[in-house]
């Protein structure tokens, strides 16, 4: 037994359930299952409020979430529970057969859109009301940003396969390789279903609006196949999210010399902050409060920013520095500022009835533990339909 389950005070009303966590795991019920030996029981209902909890508590930002809100953290010694919640959970997931629970959807047909995490968990949940359900996505696999996204190093691609083989025996038809609005309109597809949900995910990359941005690299594509591209001695990545920071640790992975330009400070990066510090230990190197003007094909030009608080007391702004202009040579430059859903898709979407949307496409970037809580609000409304 892991040690840290002794520590647990079993809260009463545990805040890191009820305020850290976005799904609400029952943490006290699950450590306390866990430290009777009853494995079976605490991944049953890990599994049951969250199928991706195997996942979600191996990507999961704990300072943000659980960990940074147990009481303990008073006397800064919060409880590991997310160690605990990858040993019960991860033994759950590859034995775990799909059963139907209720009736409430029994009859219908369903439709999810999307087979990264929120269409994952949908897929899991209408299943269990009686949903015949259909799943649809671009790539070839299950998995969306698990599989296609976040590094190997990160998340083992098991968690992916073990999904694909719950879903094959419990009969859920997955059609890979079909992009909805190309290769099947949405409005046909609602036409043929009793719902739709939609969870697409947010994978059309933001653009740095600046000359020579041509001559970068999407951090998306670069993640999805590594192996295609030749990055040379030195690369650069700009941004300061957890896209950024799979970039820039798969990018030393391959040998280069790597750097991170963000235009603002450490605090103000959305990563996650361990997977900054876990970059930093891997070697990437980090120049903070620059910003690109202009991609040339052998560097960079960038300039220095600053923040500015402005005297109201408003948020604060940062800005580019005048003046400040500065080249810095690479062979590659990557971007990983932001992502969004597919406009057109979110066009097709209006006006439908009986179609939902969750998770990034909903959303925007969010971590993985609030797309299945944004999947959850979603078939919890398909089923009061």
């Amino acid at each position: 037994m892991n040690p840290e389950a002794s520590r647990c005070l079993l809260c009463k009303k545990p805040k890191c359930s009820l305020q850290g966590c976005p799904v609400h795991t029952p943490v006290p019920e699950c450590m306390l299952l866990y430290r009777q030996g009853n494995l079976e029981e605490a991944g049953r209902l890990l599994f049951e409020n969250n199928p991706l909890s195997a996942v979600t508590s191996r990507v999961c930002d704990w300072k943000k979430f659980c960990y940074g809100n147990c009481v303990l953290n008073v006397k800064l010694v919060p409880v590991k529970w997310y160690e605990i919640e990858q040993e019960i959970s991860g033994e759950y997931l590859f034995k775990h057969r799909l059963e139907r629970r209720t009736q409430e959807l029994e009859g219908k047909k369903v439709a999810v859109v999307g087979a990264g995490p929120a269409g994952l968990a949908a897929t899991v949940w209408l299943y269990e009301a009686g949903a015949d359900v259909t799943l649809y996505d671009a790539n070839p696999r299950m998995g969306g940003v698990l599989r296609y996204g976040i590094p190997a190093f990160r998340l083992d691609k098991k968690y992916c396969d073990a999904f694909e083989a719950m879903f094959e025996k419990a009969g859920i038809a997955f059609r890979g390789g079909v992009e909805i609005g190309k290769d099947l309109e949405l409005k046909e597809l609602s036409a043929s279903c009793d719902a739709v949900l939609v969870a697409a995910g947010a994978e059309s990359p933001a653009t740095l609006g600046i000359p020579g941005e041509e001559n970068s690299v999407q951090a998306l594509p670069f993640l999805k196949n590594p192996s295609a591209y030749k990055l040379g001695r030195k690369v650069i990545v700009i941004g300061g999210g957890n896209v950024a920071m799979d970039a820039c640790r798969t990018a030393v992975r391959m040998g280069a010399d790597t750097w991170v330009y963000y235009r603002k400070t450490f605090e103000n990066m959305p990563a996650n902050p361990m997977e900054v510090e876990e970059a930093r230990e891997d070697g990437v190197q980090f120049k903070v409060f620059q910003a690109p003007v202009e991609v040339r094909e052998d560097g960079v030009v960038f300039c220095d920013c600053e923040n500015i608080k402005p005297e109201d007391g408003s948020r604060v702004i940062t800005r580019i520095i005048e003046g400040t202009e500065h080249f810095v040579p690479c062979d590659t430059l990557i971007t990983a500022i932001s992502e969004k859903p597919a406009a057109s898709l979110q066009e097709a979407a209006e006006g439908l009835e009986n179609v939902w949307l969750a998770g990034d496409f909903l959303t925007g970037p969010a971590t993985v533990v609030e797309a299945v809580a944004s999947a959850r609000t979603a078939v919890e409304a398909i089923k009061s339909r």
